[in-house]
């Protein structure tokens, strides 16, 4: 389903005074791409990661917006994080700190009801600690490493853990979960492995519900969902599994005003250290936006954007807040100071930006600065 070209495009909406740039989120979409992604698990459910600022969307607007849609457990990576997402939740929102916590913050943590994901025997005692000093049991979930290597209880501690469960009721581990490192390559064979591992730790806490699977692992089927599956890059509308079509809808669109436009002789270099020559007569279109805004510097001279339909390479190198087009592939007069090009949008998707860049579509996302005129439809 073409999302994207349902969107409202910036042109045709009404225009910010002043705005050298439109984002343009579209919370509808995203919330069905949720409610897709809650049928497609069902009986698990789904929770929905909102690290990062919503993966720089705004988590303010989208949690608010997802909750309105049945989800009820949202992800963080910081504790930080999980403070401020508590001011725009219900109280019956559980949000969960991928990271754990940092020495210091289990008393906050505590206050706020928030969930840490335990990493570590020593996170584990820590948060023991603060429960045995309340006096009151706190719930927690365990992260184990599955073959990923990068967060999560070692195989060599399992036994340890097993024990300290079965002696001590100060703290309630509510799940059990990991984290798939290859998700979105369907065929490769790391999947099966973690979930060989992911099934003998289940083994291990047979009284504990596991949850394990990413964007990608929603799709690989009901043996990586358990009792909770965790989506991120697949709700804001990115594809979630390498070549092939995203069923999901996109939900953001980029579009970026005109500051000058010139015409240059052959030979005329273009942009910081004169790296792009021009082959001959050409006419370029100077954008209010650069690597500051989160287009990358690497994009100069690979990367294009838009406009109706119309491909516009970038020429030269991309500027903190610049970046040079050629528009000559355009009808003379047809951009002026002010008119807007798509970078993101029915022409362009999140991913053919990444492509351009060589990075992949969380970088993109997340990188979108906070200096574009932000349209929530």
């Amino acid at each position: 389903m073409d999302g994207g070209a349902r969107m409202s495009p910036a042109p045709v909406r009404q225009r910010q005074a002043g705005a050298t740039g439109y984002l343009t989120i579209d919370l509808d979409a995203l919330r069905r791409n949720y409610e897709t992604i809650a049928t497609t698990v069902a009986p698990a459910k789904a929770a929905t990661v909102v690290k990062a600022d919503a993966y720089g969307l705004g988590a303010d607007r989208v949690a608010p917006a997802l909750y309105r849609s049945g989800c009820r457990d949202f992800f963080v990576a910081q504790f930080g994080e999980a403070e401020d997402l508590r001011l725009h939740l219900e109280g019956n929102a559980r949000i969960y700190v991928l990271n754990g916590l940092q020495p210091g913050a289990e008393v906050a943590c505590a206050e706020a009801g928030i969930i840490p994901v335990l990493n570590s025997m020593e996170q584990y005692k820590r948060w023991k600690s603060a429960a045995l000093g309340q006096g009151r049991t706190l719930p927690a979930v365990l992260q184990f490493d599955t073959g990923m290597s990068r967060l999560g209880i070692p195989p060599e501690d399992r036994a340890a853990f097993a024990t300290e469960l079965a002696t001590t009721g100060a703290v309630e581990i509510l799940f059990i979960m990991s984290h798939l490192a290859s998700a979105d390559e369907p065929d490769n064979g790391q999947n099966t492995e973690q979930l060989a591992e992911m099934q003998k730790i289940a083994a291990e806490f047979p009284q504990l519900g596991t949850s394990f699977a990413n964007s990608g692992g929603v799709f690989l089927g009901q043996d990586y969902h358990g009792i909770l599956t965790r989506a991120g890059i697949a709700v804001y509308g990115g594809a979630q599994t390498a070549g092939k079509s995203n069923p999901l809808q996109p939900i953001v669109r980029l579009d970026v005003a005109v500051v000058q436009t010139r015409t240059v002789s052959p030979g005329t270099l273009i942009g910081y250290g004169g790296t792009h020559a021009a082959r001959s007569e050409m006419r370029l279109a100077t954008l209010a936006a650069g690597y500051a805004d989160g287009l990358p510097r690497c994009l100069g001279d690979r990367g294009a954007v838009y406009h109706a339909g119309v491909r516009l390479p970038i020429v030269g190198r991309v500027s903190m807040d610049s970046i040079t087009v050629d528009v000559t592939a355009l009808p003379p007069g047809t951009l002026t100071l002010g008119s807007l090009v798509e970078v993101i949008g029915p022409h362009q998707t999140l991913e053919d930006l990444a492509k351009s860049a060589g990075t992949i579509s969380y970088e993109i996302l997340t990188g979108l600065g906070h200096r574009y005129h932000r349209d929530y439809l």
